[in-house]
């Protein structure tokens, strides 16, 4: 069925080829055009989203470090005060009695109320994302705790009753999950919070007396996401070196370890579905802030692109496929018309005419037609029958001595028209082709060693303009021989025979070597390739059809060169063949230096 719509309406319709192939080229060209505008469009969908969710993470790391900052500048404001840091100083290394009577009396002896615990109950009213705040004694191993109904209760957490204090010891990230031993003291269990830590010294010994621990409700970090709540895609989350989740915007991962920590350093990985993975490191604190954007997701935003592009690329391909198919189909029309009347001058008929009133080319060849018919006509009127038939024999004779110059002369015409139709491949052949019959037909007196290896430079020139990247040739030869006479077409046939069965086709690295060198009063001639090579029995046939009769066994070529070779130096010439299958083949050839055919017709 194919078939025969091909040799229907394809294989003798050059309007019908130009018109296939303009279709495939605009539609590949389209097609690759909007494949690579989808692609920048796709990556630069990407680039918006992380971009975005990146500025996200920036917004939750600037307010996690705002906690973490006033976290420590709680513990500076104490330090800022001597009296302030005097009085919490006593509270973590004594008694909470022992605390109150001391403040008792510096209120009767100094008129100076106790206001350290005061401090801290203010910082707790003024921040509302704080939960919990405590103090700890690292020396009374209790634990002071403020909460959000603005009451306080100590704690008893000495080793014989609680872990706390294990925990407070090991306990050493600033920034954490809150601790189950310290949830369970203090009957803690929202999942929803984080711990900033920070150490407190006594500010006149620097000897470690406690620690202060806050609770923040990390809740509080939608707050610096209000303002990409609707544009952000993926998850945010922040987590400890450990993996412990504080933040999680999906809401998954709370109280439970990130499963996936060892994949969060790459740029893409396999989360719950392939993604696209963003960190951000907060090294003092002690937390990463971690951005997971699905590539699912990324997708779907780019779908409305997509599909912009899929309807652009459809209607440009109509548009550039059917106004240039118009114009062909009409000059394919008009040519039918041309043809139909020039098959009725092969008839007979000159009286036909073709009515074509447009002035383009087609145009022009049908008023040129016209007065053919016209010129035609009268010269017919003009000569007898007899003097028409004596033309045609003298024409007959005139084409058998053409001067070769037509021919040169031709292919010159078609490799202009070549080039300037952009076919700089062919028109190179085609001038190679000329000069390699400007050669081969040129009379000389002497012909050299130059003029042999001229033309097979452009034998091979023509091949490897055919084969383009596939094949490359190289001649070797001191400028010394160049003047030296040969035998006129020695080497060619050597050539041809590795073109014709050496070269492989589907190989992009063919190479044929052609080097000459002078030996004992020789010239040696060493033609080598990496062809296909020779089976040992077929070349064994070779080498026994060299001196066999013509209508004897194959390789004409080579035949010919060893029989003219010997025909005019006997046995001071010969011909050496070595090939090994699929590593190539090596044809020497040699013959004395002052003695060759110079003559052209040897």
């Amino acid at each position: 069925m194919i078939g025969s719509v091909y040799r229907r309406y394809i294989k003798n319709n050059l309007f019908m080829k130009l018109l296939l192939s303009f279709a495939l080229i605009t539609i590949l060209t389209i097609i690759t055009l909007s494949y690579m505008m989808y692609h920048v469009m796709s990556q630069s969908v990407v680039q918006r989203e992380m971009d975005n969710q990146k500025k996200a993470m920036e917004s939750v790391n600037a307010f996690l470090s705002e906690k973490y900052e006033s976290v420590q500048s709680m513990v500076l404001g104490v330090y800022r005060e001597p009296r302030l840091a005097a009085d919490i100083s006593y509270f973590l290394q004594h008694d909470f009695r022992d605390y109150i009577e001391h403040g008792l009396n510096r209120y009767y002896e100094e008129d100076v109320a106790p206001y350290g615990l005061s401090y801290f109950a203010n910082r707790l009213e003024d921040d509302p994302d704080i939960r919990n705040l405590m103090l700890y004694s690292a020396e009374k191993q209790s634990l002071y705790v403020y909460n959000r109904q603005k009451s306080a209760k100590l704690h008893v957490t000495n080793a014989v009753h609680s872990y706390v204090p294990d925990a407070m010891a090991l306990d050493n990230k600033n920034v954490s999950v809150p601790n189950p031993w310290v949830r369970k003291e203090i009957d803690q269990w929202d999942p929803r919070l984080f711990a900033v830590r920070a150490v407190m010294n006594d500010k006149n010994s620097l000897k470690y007396v406690g620690q202060l621990l806050i609770y923040f409700d990390s809740d509080g970090i939608w707050k610096s996401l209000a303002s990409y709540k609707e544009t952000l895609k993926g998850t945010i989350l922040v987590l400890t070196p450990d993996g412990n989740v504080i933040f999680d915007s999906s809401g998954t991962y709370y109280g439970k370890s990130y499963p996936y920590m060892n994949q969060i350093q790459q740029e893409t990985g396999m989360l719950e579905q392939e993604s696209y993975i963003t960190t951000l490191a907060q090294n003092q604190a002690g937390y990463v802030v971690v951005g997971t954007i699905p590539k699912q997701e990324i997708a779907a935003a780019s779908q409305g692109w997509k599909r912009t592009i899929i309807i652009a690329s459809v209607l440009g391909i109509l548009i550039a496929i059917l106004f240039p198919s118009l114009v062909v189909i009409n000059f394919a029309k008009r040519t039918n018309k041309i043809i139909r009347f020039m098959k009725k001058v092969e008839t007979g008929d000159l009286t036909s005419r073709i009515i074509e009133p447009k002035e383009d080319e087609l145009g022009q060849i049908s008023r040129s037609f016209n007065d053919m018919l016209d010129e035609l006509n009268r010269y017919i009127e003009r000569v007898y029958k007899a003097e028409i038939r004596q033309k045609h024999t003298e024409f007959a004779a005139l084409q058998a001595r053409v001067n070769p110059h037509f021919l040169y002369n031709t292919l010159e015409v078609i490799r202009m028209r070549a080039i300037s139709q952009g076919a700089h491949d062919v028109g190179e052949m085609i001038f190679s082709l000329s000069a390699l019959f400007r050669n081969v037909v040129q009379q000389k007196a002497v012909y050299t060693l130059k003029d042999e290896l001229e033309a097979c430079r452009l034998y091979l020139e023509l091949f490897r303009i055919r084969y383009k990247d596939r094949f490359t040739y190289a001649i070797e030869c001191d400028r010394e021989l160049y003047g030296i006479p040969v035998v006129k077409m020695f080497l060619q046939p050597i050539i041809e025979n590795y073109i014709v069965h050496g070269i492989e086709a589907d190989r992009d690295d063919n190479r044929a070597v052609i080097r000459f060198s002078r030996e004992n009063g020789s010239i040696r001639v060493r033609v080598e390739d990496n062809g296909r090579g020779i089976e040992p029995q077929r070349l064994e046939e070779i080498k026994e059809a060299l001196g066999a009769p013509e209508e004897v066994g194959g390789s004409f070529g080579l035949r010919v060169v060893y029989e003219r070779l010997k025909l005019l130096h006997g046995n001071r010439a010969g011909m050496e063949l070595k090939s090994k299958p699929g590593a190539g083949t090596t044809v020497t050839v040699w013959f004395p230096e002052k003695e060759g055919a110079g003559e052209s017709d040897v």
